[in-house]
């Protein structure tokens, strides 16, 4: 049975208290601001959680754990590993999309060393950014620069994984 409050958000909540305390003493008046800047960005980020939520949901039950498993669990090897690198690469939208799709991944049967070659792809390589960011404010041979010598972290990872990580 899950703790009913997990250590990340005792984290979270005493670094707020903390961070308001140091406003409180900077001035009386920043804590509310910052509680307005805060409730501010859950407007803006709450109609996007909910749906990229109930669609990791969903893809829980609408894709076989027999195919997850066979594609992205331990018996796929590296073959796994450069599968979720290249999955990371193409998922499009930021961690509200990422991360719970990661998490549907893990609870319908994919290995860890394919989750890590996951993530760490869509952290290096994610193609909306590099479309959207990087490409029009450094430019393309920034890009390339910054993608190629880094090709290889996210297999590097996975297999670093399968190695030392038994589950």
């Amino acid at each position: 049975m899950r703790p009913l409050v997990d250590p990340s958000t005792i984290v979270l909540v005493v670094l707020a208290l903390v961070l308001a305390a140091v406003a409180y003493l900077k001035d009386p008046g920043l804590p509310l601001i910052g509680a307005k800047n805060g409730f501010s960005m859950l407007r803006f980020i709450l109609p996007r959680l909910v749906p990229a939520l109930m669609l990791a949901g969903l893809m829980q039950v609408l894709i076989p754990q027999e195919v997850v498993s066979r594609h992205f669990g331990r018996a796929g090897g590296l073959r796994a590993i450069l599968m979720a690198t290249v999955a990371g690469v193409l998922t499009p939208g930021g961690p509200m999309v990422s991360v719970p799709f990661m998490v549907a991944l893990a609870h319908s049967g994919a290995a860890l060393p394919s989750l890590v070659a996951y993530m760490t792809s869509w952290s290096l390589f994610g193609i909306q950014r590099i479309i959207a960011w990087e490409a029009p404010l450094m430019g393309w041979r920034f890009v390339i620069v910054r993608v190629v010598p880094s090709l290889a972290f996210p297999v590097v990872a996975g297999w670093l994984v399968a190695v030392f990580y038994r589950e």
